[in-house]
């Protein structure tokens, strides 16, 4: 009987079938990670993630909780995957008139907060057909016939948007500049001694101050330290009670007179544009001088006048740190504590 030997074939194939069976392999992996993923996702967008507590915080002392979460659009059950937070907070800043901010947030697993901020009326904008009531980050909240009292009256804003409800713009974007300087800046100091502010020409601003004071600011480039300079100018001890104007000359040099003509310095003469006000001391354009206005502050500093020349009180300017006589108003420089680098466009 002959032995039987066993001998092993390779085939030519064999090596390429094992490459095949792995790339299949592979596919079958993918498909199988594809699938769970896909399930993943949809059980999260549908069984999971699904909002059953909303929280609202915050300053609403006009609207209740309820009322905020319907101006939200959301819901109990909603999921939070499918929530837009931006959205939803648009949704309640424009159904709701006196809520200034909104913030959405999720709290994943299963909750939502929703914080909102009051707004605060702070403006009027006048305009050719009424007065807007403006809030503090400038949201138009009423488009009235009337002034609200004790607010500052913007003038020359020309605003392109008069709708309740909507952010206050002007046709004009550098007047859209101006103004959010301006306001921010009053906002941030809480100051409650301005009047009027007229940006009929945003590069030449004049702000009345209640105490009769008329600051010609000129453009609005570095307004806080402008308005901060002014402010130290009036409660200086030669200028403090009297009523004048106060025009700011180049770059950190504030001058203080009771008429309202050309501001004189050494070597030049600098003659401020809208010198006009009205009897109430409100600028209203014009290169001419108000004589019936200079007459009232005339009046007014009459007996500080007399006892503050001999000592030369208003006849002294500031300048460089040293006073000097500069014949009939106070030139403040910015010396005094003040950065002189912040520059002026006339």
């Amino acid at each position: 009987m002959k032995d039987v030997v066993k001998t092993n074939v390779e085939r030519q194939n064999s090596r390429k079938r094992i490459r095949r069976r792995k790339r299949m392999m592979n596919v079958y992996g993918l498909v199988v990670l594809l699938l769970v993923l896909t399930a993943g996702i949809t059980i999260s967008y549908t069984f999971l993630f699904n909002i059953d507590e909303i929280r609202v915080s915050g300053e609403s002392d006009m609207y209740s909780a309820e009322e905020i979460v319907t101006a939200s659009g959301i819901k109990e059950g909603d999921n939070l995957l499918r929530l837009d937070p931006k959205e939803s907070e648009q949704r309640i800043l424009d159904q709701l008139l006196y809520v200034e901010t909104a913030k959405v947030d999720r709290d994943f697993p299963s909750s939502l907060e929703i914080t909102v901020s009051r707004c605060i009326p702070a403006f009027n904008v006048n305009y050719a057909n009424g007065t807007l009531l403006v809030s503090k980050k400038g949201k138009i909240l009423a488009d009235n016939g009337f002034i609200t009292d004790s607010l500052p009256i913007i003038y020359g804003y020309d605003p392109a948007e008069i709708k309740p409800g909507k952010p206050i713009e002007s046709a004009n974007g550098h007047k859209d500049e101006a103004f959010e300087a301006i306001i921010s800046t009053i906002v941030s100091k809480n100051d409650n001694k301005i009047a009027t502010v007229d940006m009929s020409d945003e590069h030449s601003i004049i702000v009345n101050y209640k105490n009769g004071m008329i600051f010609k600011m000129g453009n609005w480039n570095d307004v806080e330290y402008k308005l901060n300079l002014a402010e130290t100018v009036m409660n200086d001890d030669t200028v403090k009670g009297k009523k004048g104007y106060l025009t700011m000359i180049g770059s950190n040099q504030c001058s203080f007179r009771m008429t309202d003509g050309p501001v004189i310095t050494a070597g030049k003469t600098e003659t401020p544009t809208q010198q006009t006000t009205d009897e109430n001391g409100n600028p209203i354009g014009g290169g001419e001088q108000n004589p019936d206005q200079e007459a009232i502050f005339d009046r007014a500093n009459k007996h500080e006048n007399e006892t503050t020349t001999a000592a030369g009180g208003d006849n002294d300017s500031y300048d460089n740190g040293q006073w000097q006589n500069n014949d009939g108003y106070v030139d403040y420089s910015g010396q005094n504590g003040y950065d002189d680098s912040y520059s002026e466009q006339w």
